[in-house]
């Protein structure tokens, strides 16, 4: 009886593990510091956009310590330190520190550096656990306005601000972080809500012109 062989298997490349934003991204997607983003370009006046593979990482640190004295930023307000990292003052002796997609470990490392004898947590498994969503644009006071009750004015909110609201019915973290003069919001909520909450703003921008914008990685 003639011997056969069999052929030799073909073994497909590892494919490399994808995080995934818990709100849907339609097409055109690509894979962008190891998310699924979507990639497209909105032009019109005001834009929503997911951000939720920004870094994040939650710090916990007395309020006199070194690592308080060195981020700098009180609560209630939102600053950028001298690496880029947005630095936000989410609690009195708690900060959100918003960098580059994959820089967790070395915003972590960072601020480990910097303690002392006080008791100091840092949390970098945060970004996956929080969904992060951007709303710019001029018209982004009157959208808010719809499904929040916060006074969104230059006086009271002025650039830099933090603080926590219910945004249509979702508690939420909000940052007024403008780019290049333009007024901005990095809106920040648990992972189970993010997709409400990007529906919601679209829903609530759609008479205003509202468009969904892209992720390149280089936002932060």
């Amino acid at each position: 009886m003639a011997e056969t062989s069999a052929a030799p298997t073909a073994h497909a490349a590892p494919i490399a593990p994808i995080a995934r934003s818990p709100i849907a991204q339609p097409e055109p997607v690509a894979a962008v510091a190891g998310w699924e983003v979507h990639t497209g370009r909105s032009t019109a006046a005001l834009r929503l956009a997911d951000h939720t593979p920004l870094a994040k990482v939650l710090v916990r640190a007395a309020p006199g310590g070194a690592v308080a004295a060195h981020l700098g930023v009180p609560f209630g307000r939102a600053s950028r330190d001298r690496h880029g990292t947005l630095v936000v003052g989410c609690d009195p002796d708690g900060w959100l520190l918003i960098g580059p997609p994959g820089g967790e470990a070395t915003i972590a490392e960072r601020v480990r550096e910097l303690a002392d004898a006080s008791p100091v947590t840092v949390l970098e498994i945060f970004s996956h656990g929080r969904a992060l969503v951007r709303l710019t644009g001029a018209d982004a006071p009157r959208l808010l306005a719809k499904v929040c009750a916060i006074d969104l004015d230059d006086r009271v909110t002025p650039d830099g601000a933090a603080f926590r609201s219910s945004v249509a019915k979702v508690a939420t973290d909000v940052v007024r972080d403008d780019v290049s003069g333009e007024r901005s919001y990095l809106l920040h909520c648990e992972r189970s809500s993010g997709q409400y909450l990007f529906d919601a703003l679209m829903d609530a921008g759609a008479e205003l012109g509202i468009g969904r914008d892209g992720f390149t990685g280089r936002e932060t």
